[in-house]
């Protein structure tokens, strides 16, 4: 396995503090998401929608649905953030939420309409942020205290870092 293919877009690096254009240029990855993970995945056979994109990595399929899980954990640790004084949030076991029927079984359109519906309440509240608000934050346990600027950009990151294994393994596969 090389780092191209577990790290495509390379690793994730986030800012404590970002300007407005780069926060606006930020949401719109994370708007932008849904679509493309649909365009990426359209058409495919059950066969496509099952090869791993990486030896050893997750099926698409499993992806997709992980994409889904992870931002709808966003999206409540946005909300953490915004109501609550830097609240611990509650890590997962990513790699066993991949396992379960509804990440390795269903067609992926299920988390696709998800990520539509929840990408845009995502989008509606990051754009509501001021200023003020782009600096609250929340406790991981693992990761520590992440501002809500961090947030955004480890966010619109890890779509586009999924995103691009489903693009590199159809431009590997010739599909």
């Amino acid at each position: 396995m090389t780092d191209n293919l577990k790290y495509p877009i390379g690793l994730c690096v986030t800012n404590k503090e970002l300007s407005g254009d780069e926060r606006t240029a930020l949401i719109g990855e994370i708007r932008s998401l849904p679509s493309k993970l649909r365009q990426a995945v359209s058409g495919w056979s059950k066969e496509q929608l099952d090869t791993p994109y990486r030896p050893g990595g997750w099926t698409v399929r499993q992806v997709v649905h992980h994409v889904g899980d992870s931002h709808m954990n966003s999206l409540i640790r946005l909300k953490l953030a915004l109501t609550e004084d830097n609240p611990v949030i509650k890590p997962y076991e990513e790699q066993l939420w991949a396992e379960l029927a509804d990440s390795a079984l269903p067609d992926p359109e299920i988390s696709l309409n998800l990520l539509e519906a929840l990408h845009e309440r995502f989008v509606l509240v990051l754009e509501s942020l001021n200023s003020d608000q782009w600096l609250r934050t929340y406790n991981h346990p693992a990761n520590g205290e992440t501002n809500l600027n961090e947030h955004l950009c480890t966010y619109a990151w890890h779509g586009n870092h999924h995103l691009a294994h489903i693009t590199t393994l159809k431009e590997r596969m010739g599909w």
